[in-house]
């Protein structure tokens, strides 16, 4: 492991899980920390500085979306929750806690290296400053500072509140964003529960920024949970994982 190396902070207390993960990150050069419980956890947040944290829910002494709570009132490490309750009802309250992606027991190992890779993008984009000059995500091209928006090359007019939408998914590209997140930020937190008002413009912001609205390839549904901002790696990282996965390469599930 060389000095510049991304640390990784295992939390889970099943060994052979993490005997695994520990396998398949220090094989891609990533430093592994390993903690069993929350306690542990919270420690090594505090003396090891992680880049990522891969979060099991079910700790021994403690909840995860309680740890997670907790890590967020003073730390903005990208937590990636691994667990194997697979509701979106868990999926929603990880994520509203702080949480930046959420994967489901088993999966490949190629998506957990692909969600880990957007984290620490995402840290990169957030400790370089608020408002990079542009951001560009395939055929999508944002510039920040004129407040425009190309699609292929060509000119997309966006009404003020499509265009925070657009922005804050690209912002967090990769990272799932619950209905509660986005609302909050782009409407104001009196229509945290208006989940409806989100689901028309997000019909509408794909009908202008989608070659096929019916079928889009950038600004991706997770059902039940929120939306999320596709990155063209990212995107072709998840299908090598699923067919990882399927070659039996899979982080175990219960």
């Amino acid at each position: 492991m060389g000095a510049d190396s991304p640390k990784v902070l295992v939390v889970e207390d099943d060994l052979q899980v993490r005997r695994f993960l520990r396998t398949a990150l220090s094989v891609q050069g990533f430093g592994v920390v390993e903690a069993a419980t929350a306690a542990e956890a919270m420690t090594a947040v505090t003396t090891a500085c992680p880049d990522v944290l891969l979060l099991d829910l079910g700790l021994p002494d403690g909840d995860g979306v309680d740890l997670t709570r907790q890590i967020r009132q003073w730390s903005s490490v990208p937590v990636v929750v691994i667990s194997a309750r697979g509701r979106e009802a868990d999926k929603v309250e990880a994520l509203d806690a702080g949480a930046d992606d959420y994967l489901t027991k088993p999966f490949g190992t190629n998506e957990l290296l692909a969600r880990i890779r957007v984290a620490l993008r995402h840290r990169t984009r957030s400790e370089g400053g608020s408002d990079t000059p542009a951001i560009d995500l395939g055929p999508l091209h944002l510039d920040l500072d004129r407040r425009s928006v190309l699609v292929c090359g060509q000119p997309v007019h966006l009404t003020p509140l499509e265009y925070r939408l657009l922005t804050l998914l690209a912002r967090n590209a990769g990272r799932v964003l619950t209905h509660r997140q986005i609302l909050t930020q782009v409407w104001g937190p009196a229509y945290a529960g208006q989940t409806q008002c989100l689901r028309v413009s997000m019909v509408q912001l794909r009908r202008k920024v989608e070659a096929d609205p019916a079928r889009p390839q950038l600004l991706v549904t997770e059902p039940g949970v929120g939306y999320r901002m596709r990155e063209p790696q990212a995107g072709m990282d998840a299908v090598q994982g699923r067919s990882t996965a399927q070659r039996g390469d899979a982080v175990p599930g219960p």
